[in-house]
């Protein structure tokens, strides 16, 4: 889709519950935007399962935050078209994008986890920032 950020250059998210990491990275991708009326990034994400059972990926809700304060509410199954099984020590990666109204904004959200022959939870997704390269990086 489009080139992620080296890592140096690169602000990175984290947050982990019970034993399953969440890794964001963000890109700005200048030649799909259309400043002023739409700003597009792309976000990659990394799934880890530092626990001691398997999970699988079974839905996702995210909560994207315009500049100006408007809020979208995204539901549905599984990640672009998989609902991945992450054994002991595994990890899924993807890449998607957020096409925004406003130079900046913000996403946060969370993984519906099913554990193998247990209990469902709410892995968090780290609230990140959606911010032009240059800007003054913040969590709105």
């Amino acid at each position: 889709m489009a080139r992620m950020a080296h890592p140096d250059e690169a602000q990175v998210y984290e947050a982990e519950t019970h034993g399953v990491a969440v890794r964001v990275v963000t890109s700005y991708l200048p030649d799909q935007s259309e400043p002023p009326k739409r700003w597009v990034w792309a976000y990659q994400i990394e799934i880890e399962n530092r626990g001691q059972t398997t999970v699988q990926l079974v839905s996702r809700r995210w909560i994207i935050t315009d500049g100006q304060g408007r809020v979208e509410e995204v539901e549905g199954p599984g990640v672009v078209g998989e609902q991945p099984v992450l054994h002991p020590g595994q990890s899924h990666s993807y890449v998607s994008g957020c096409p925004l109204g406003t130079p900046s904004g913000s996403m946060v959200g969370s993984y519906r986890m099913q554990v193998e022959g247990g209990e469902a939870f709410d892995a968090a997704i780290p609230a990140f920032s959606l911010d032009l390269p240059g800007a003054r990086r913040t969590v709105n």
